[in-house]
This record gives structure tokens, sequence and C-alpha cells, in this order.
């Protein structure tokens, strides 16, 4: 059971599903795992997973790097802070505004306008 949950996790995380959302759950309500365990399981397994994509698809000429660079930067400043910033807050206002935030993206993806990304003929005709 483990080595099905494993890929189809693996499967679901390549291809930017959220197969760590899998992984998680499975962990914890099945394998017995407390939720930091689990999560830093993902995190471990999420490594490889994003690495390999990474190189798949720059060898296909779909990352557009002068635009990815900024935001690797930015986002590694952002979890930094951002996890400072965990260490001196309550927990349970964290929980409240994750799940506001949630809540919020939920609505917009139900509810908002979608406008096409980039150029057509670039993103093989998405």
């Amino acid at each position: 059971m483990n080595f099905i949950i494993g890929l189809f996790t693996g499967i679901a995380a390549s291809m930017g599903l959220g197969g760590g959302f899998i992984l998680i759950i499975y962990l914890t309500v099945f394998g017995g795992a407390d939720n930091l365990t689990a999560r830093a399981a993902n995190l471990v397994f999420f490594l490889p997973i994003a690495l390999f994509s990474v190189i798949l698809h720059s060898k296909n000429k779909l990352i557009e790097w002068k635009i990815i660079l900024p935001l690797i930067i930015s986002g590694v400043i952002g979890s930094a802070l951002g996890t400072l910033f965990g260490l001196v807050i309550n927990p349970r206002i964290i929980e409240i505004a994750f799940g506001g935030v949630l809540v919020f993206v939920g609505i917009r993806e139900l509810f908002g306008k979608r406008k096409p990304i980039g150029n057509k003929e670039k993103n093989g005709g998405v």
C-alpha cells in the first residue's frame, strides 16, 4: 500500500497537482504519523521530485529563467521571514489567516474570470 501511495503522490506532484496533500493525509490518517512528521516527510519527498521536474522542464525550454530567478530569490527570503514571524505569533492566528486565504482563493477560483497566460504557441496551444 505504501508503494502505491508513494507512486500516486509522485505522479500527482510531478504534474503540479499537489501530491503532498495526498501524502500528508495518508501519513496522518492511515500511517499514524503526527502532523509535523508528515510535513517533514512531505518536504523530503518533494525536493527530488521538484528537482527532476525543473530539469525536465528546463530541458524542454519551458522555464523562463529571467522571470523565475527573481521569484526564487524573493520566495526564499519570504519563506525565511515567514518562518521567523511564525515563531513569534500565536499559532491560532496563523491557522485562521491560512483558512481565510484558502476561502478567498477558492471563491476567486470558482467565480473569477480566466485570463489567457502568455503566448498560445509557446505554451503548446493552451
